[in-house]
């Protein structure tokens, strides 16, 4: 991939806020019961791996989903149905079969909008789990590609019952020349996307209201 500088990093970087997040939805601003920013304590962990420590971008944030563990699990693992869940998401697919372990990996890709500096393209993002426990925690790590833009991301996902259902905390690290080429812009779009994520997220499992143990 050829690289980019000055002006071109900068100009195509911004022009993919959508892609960021490694994704979520187009994004809105979170009301009370949205997703709030979390940085307290360490950060977050699947079986004793993490984020990027020295990734100059990164975010965390986390939900509250009134339903069962189960069901939310269930809605987050089920990787291949994203493009029905969440509108920028073109394509999903996993690349082997049975429930989402460690070793599993997702490819899915995301539109990218044209610019002064860059055609409008696909962007293609190959995920892969590295670290699972059941109902607890998920880490899956991997490289979004497309038309001279490439991003590495690390996204940690834990699940903790709370009273009235389950608190979800997500935590994810960017590198890249495009997204370090401005670093408070990146951090806002990846904020951005990670909430726009929980929302999502959150709307399936709750709309499943026969699934609430009454």
């Amino acid at each position: 991939m050829s690289g980019l500088r000055g002006t071109g990093v900068r100009a195509t970087f911004l022009a993919v806020p959508l892609v960021l997040g490694f994704l979520g939805a187009a994004a809105e601003p979170a009301g009370a019961a949205g997703p709030r920013a979390s940085h307290a304590g360490a950060s977050l962990a699947c079986r004793g791996e993490g984020v990027d420590p020295d990734a100059l971008v990164r975010h965390r944030t986390d939900i509250v989903i009134n339903a069962p563990l189960h069901t939310v699990w269930k809605v987050q693992t089920d990787v291949q149905r994203r493009p029905r869940r969440q509108s920028p998401v073109e394509t999903a697919e996993r690349l082997e079969h049975g429930p989402l372990r460690s070793g599993s990996a997702f490819r899915w890709t995301v539109p990218v909008p044209p610019n002064p500096s860059t055609p409008a393209t696909s962007l293609e993002i190959t995920s892969t789990v590295r670290q699972l426990k059941h109902g607890a925690c998920i880490r899956w790590t991997g490289p979004a590609i497309g038309e001279e833009l490439r991003i590495d991301g690390i996204h940690v996902w834990n699940f903790t019952k709370v009273e009235g259902g389950v608190r979800v905390s997500t935590e994810e690290t960017h590198t890249g020349a495009q997204v370090e080429a401005d670093v408070p812009t990146a951090t806002r779009i990846l904020r951005e996307g990670l909430e726009a994520w929980l929302r999502d997220l959150k709307s399936a499992p709750e709309a499943r209201a026969e699934a609430w143990p009454r």
